[in-house]
């Protein structure tokens, strides 16, 4: 369990890396993806739509938990939420943090907007920190997973949160997860939850109308 992970590693000045992946999850690539996690060692945060949560899916939403994974929100139906209007992107959010907690009693702690867009709207009806990362383009199925892991491994700074996919038919993520997650061991990065991030950087994350793609860049 993380609670033992967490008192088994002091990491006061070592570098922090949050994997997250969006679009979960289901019953294909999620599992693959906690497969590799599993197996390397690793956490992750995952940012669910909550229209793919129902009872086949717990299974993977209580497994993602039992290997000290976090759950988070990523809407509903994964719309433009620029294009909603407040009681809409309220529905939103609220959907999926009560289904989230009907399934697994977690509450979200972190927002991630699809296509990372956002406006002053959401931003005023959304009461949790807004997400967002690096990434490497791994929704484009065109890019290799060989390109994937080098624009990751390239791009990594100490703080950063890593910004993936676990969608179906996502196959070349799942098999650049291998070499992202040693090229970080190699580079002495350790595997943090987006919450876990903040609380050892000693950042707060309730900042107005900022999107989080690494904790130590607080503007």
């Amino acid at each position: 369990m993380i609670i033992k992970r967490e008192r088994e590693i002091d990491f006061t000045n070592k570098k922090l890396v949050a994997l997250t992946f969006d679009d979960g999850p289901n019953l294909t690539i999620t599992p693959l993806i906690l497969d590799k996690l599993e197996t390397h060692g690793a956490i992750a945060t995952f940012f669910l739509n909550g229209k793919y949560i129902n009872d086949k899916t717990k299974e993977i939403m209580e497994r993602q938990l039992k290997l000290g994974c976090e759950l988070a929100n990523h809407s509903w139906n994964h719309l433009d939420m620029k294009t909603l209007n407040k009681d809409e992107i309220k529905r939103e959010v609220q959907k999926t943090n009560e289904i989230i907690y009907d399934k697994v009693g977690i509450e979200p702690a972190f927002f991630r907007p699809p296509y990372i867009s956002v406006n002053d709207e959401m931003y005023d009806v959304i009461e949790l920190p807004f997400i967002n990362g690096i990434n490497c383009n791994d929704w484009e199925p065109n890019f290799t997973a060989k390109e994937r892991t080098e624009i990751i491994l390239k791009k990594i700074k100490d703080g950063d949160i890593v910004l993936l996919h676990d969608f179906e038919g996502n196959d070349n993520t799942v098999n650049a997860l291998d070499d992202i997650i040693e090229g970080l061991v190699e580079e002495e990065y350790n595997f943090v939850t987006v919450s876990q991030l903040f609380k050892y950087k000693n950042i707060d994350p309730n900042i107005k109308k900022k999107l989080w793609s690494n904790v130590n860049i607080i503007k």
